[in-house]
């Protein structure tokens, strides 16, 4: 019950911290914003990120993951970065943040960045340059990335824990989260095709096949022919093994993923619950049954939206001289 209750309260924190955030900052940022102070930014992002992903195109994923994890905990703010220090424990090292990585791509960015223009681009923006461009570079949209955030001082485990859309959430929640966020019903649909690319692990859908609802069964949900594939990789108590999202293509992002949903082929619970709203599930058939007609823009716009969620700008937070730490 007083979990329950700790929910609550930093679930209605949260939505207040948004819609007040959305309301004042968004309009800090603007297209070019280096123009001037850093003319090369975008460049040393997309040269230095460029090393990476030609050598490991699976870090596109973990990197994508990361911009949507800052942006759903106090905003885009760069939080997830930040460290844990003696007397806090910072989101990055909430279990929902364990299994991220990348971190050293974006050190290796903002160390690059400080070379040429020091003090000048936040690791706010740098998160967001980034996720973009990794996108790019494996076959998906680009879009034009408004800049100017600033970093945010506070990072607390506790929020990424109690507020980060789950993996195992239900349509209710994930549309509840979802508008908490200013985001839509159909961004929901968009953003959830991040999972083209990327990797599971196990224990995420140990239920989902063991255990559903707590006698020892199987989601129905869930493609019978796949839930026994997935009981070949997956056995109990497994928790070292991954799964890929999007089999056959978990490197390239496409429009496969709305295919293997409206299969109900779906890894996580919170992707088979695509089906279970009237507004999701029409997104995810058109997509699957258009070759992802739209998605690619889609993506584009809801990526752009969903990187303004309660930015800092002007003289709010700082710019850190490293992503890890606090000035």
């Amino acid at each position: 019950m007083a979990i329950q209750k700790l929910f609550v309260v930093c679930f209605l924190q949260l939505v207040f911290a948004f819609l007040l955030a959305g309301l004042t900052n968004a309009g800090g940022m603007h297209l070019g914003f280096y123009r001037r102070t850093c003319p090369d930014a975008e460049l040393i992002v997309h040269q230095t990120l460029y090393r990476y992903i030609s050598r490991d195109r699976t870090l596109a994923a973990p990197l994508l993951r990361m911009h949507f994890h800052d942006c759903f905990i106090r905003g885009c703010d760069g939080s997830v970065l930040l460290s844990s220090t003696k007397k806090n424990q910072a989101e990055k090292d909430a279990i929902p943040n364990k299994t991220l990585r990348g971190f050293n791509v974006i050190d290796a960015v903002k160390s690059a960045l400080e070379k040429k223009c020091p003090g000048v681009v936040s690791c706010a923006d740098i998160l967001a340059l980034v996720a973009r461009d990794a996108v790019l570079m494996i076959g998906g949209p680009h879009w034009d990335v408004p800049t100017g955030r600033r970093d945010g001082r506070v990072s607390i485990a506790n929020e990424a824990l109690f507020n980060l859309p789950s993996p195992f959430a239900n349509i209710t929640v994930l549309k509840q989260q979802f508008a908490a966020a200013g985001l839509s019903v159909k961004d929901l649909a968009v953003l959830s095709g991040g999972h083209t690319i990327g990797i599971g692990h196990c224990t995420i859908i140990s239920n989902r096949l063991y255990n559903f609802t707590g006698k020892g069964d199987t989601d129905p949900s869930l493609d019978p022919r796949y839930a026994a594939q997935l009981k070949k990789k997956c056995k109990p108590g497994n928790s070292n093994t991954v799964v890929e999202m999007d089999p056959g293509s978990f490197k390239s992002f496409d429009e496969d993923y709305y295919t293997i949903v409206a299969k109900r082929r779906g890894l996580f619970r919170s992707d088979a619950a695509l089906l279970d709203d009237a507004e999701t599930r029409g997104y995810v058939k058109f997509q699957s049954t258009t070759q992802g007609s739209t998605f690619a823009q889609d993506f584009a716009e809801s990526m752009v939206k969903m990187g303004s969620i309660g930015v800092l700008t002007g003289e709010q937070g700082e710019i850190r001289k490293r992503c890890a730490v606090v000035n």
